[in-house]
């Protein structure tokens, strides 16, 4: 045998006894189908197992399909999942820092909620670093809106209507406005407009592309309301046992996935408002009496919410005020 084919045997055996880069798996769940929170993830997850060459591989669970919306930030705290996505607000029974992107008409533009949410990220991140978690990213739901089968003039119009809630914010929105809140999860709003157990509902333009709203509604009005978020946080101890190159690239990867997923929201309230607009829907802009309206609701409820939230809350409500002016 020549010389260099054994030592090329050699080499091989040498290389083959070398233990194999260790690779770390780990499971996300998140709540919801197809919708560009969910294109955001998977970016994220391909963004990060480039940058690792694989060292972590992560394994999406989405639509509920491993955890449901309440099971999903318990399911990180114990380490049954490593990574979880939550509505924030959906967790408002916890916390009331979790609900206040959640609070009608406190911030109903673009600047506000961006503002809003400087203002009450280190809360929300110190609340789930006591509980265990890590927080990676938020990123805003789009605006929100009526839909109603007839025209709306003011909040007048919609006294008396059935009126869709999913949290106790938006039931007592509907209290404020003479409405009767019905709650009503997403999954089963067409039917409750079929069988008129809802008349009217109030949601974003994604939702309501979701669910056809053309189906069952005439009419959407943009009037910002509230941008929702949602968060994206990981177990505390498992990120800390990863190395330190692998934590860089999750941290990186999460700043990418915030920048982009709020470019995402952005496009969504325009694309989605204009698939509304051609499934033959009517988007009339919201009157100015309202508009006027609502603000003073949303006043009481901000009222309503520093009284559950304490002082904290009032301290970070100077703060996001202090900002836009």
């Amino acid at each position: 045998m020549p010389r260099w084919t054994a030592w090329a045997m050699a080499l091989g055996l040498m290389l083959a006894a070398l233990p194999a880069a260790a690779q770390t798996r780990w499971v996300m769940a998140t709540p919801y189908a197809e919708n560009f929170h969910t294109l955001n993830i998977r970016q994220f997850i391909a963004d990060l197992e480039k940058a690792t060459e694989g060292r972590l591989a992560i394994q999406l669970h989405n639509n509920a399909s491993l955890l449901p919306m309440g099971q999903i930030k318990r399911g990180v705290q114990t380490g049954q999942v490593h990574l979880g996505e939550i509505l924030l607000s959906a967790y408002a029974n916890e916390d009331p820092f979790f609900e206040v992107d959640g609070v009608p008409f406190l911030a109903w533009t673009w600047p506000q909620a961006e503002a809003l949410n400087a203002a009450t990220e280190p809360y929300i991140r110190a609340r789930l670093e006591r509980q265990g978690l890590t927080l990676l990213y938020i990123v805003h739901w789009d605006a929100q809106g009526f839909y109603t089968k007839s025209e709306l003039r003011s909040v007048q119009d919609l006294k008396g209507t059935r009126f869709r809630a999913y949290n106790n914010v938006t039931a007592r929105m509907a209290e404020l406005m003479g409405a009767t809140p019905v709650t009503v999860q997403l999954a089963e709003v067409s039917q409750a407009f079929a069988t008129n157990v809802i008349t009217s509902m109030f949601t974003s333009a994604q939702s309501g592309v979701n669910v056809t709203a053309w189906d069952f509604t005439k009419y959407w009005y943009n009037v910002g309301g509230m941008r929702t978020r949602n968060a994206v946080f990981a177990n505390t101890r498992a990120l800390q046992a990863l190395d330190a190159p692998t934590r860089a690239a999750v941290m990186t990867a999460a700043g990418a996935a915030a920048e982009r997923g709020k470019a995402m929201a952005k496009q969504a309230e325009v694309v989605q408002a204009e698939r509304l607009r051609t499934q033959g829907m009517q988007l009339p802009p919201p009157s100015e009496q309202m508009m006027t309206e609502l603000k003073a609701i949303g006043e009481t409820l901000t009222g309503e919410w520093v009284q559950r939230a304490g002082p904290e809350g009032a301290q970070m409500l100077e703060t996001y005020r202090a900002a836009l002016r």
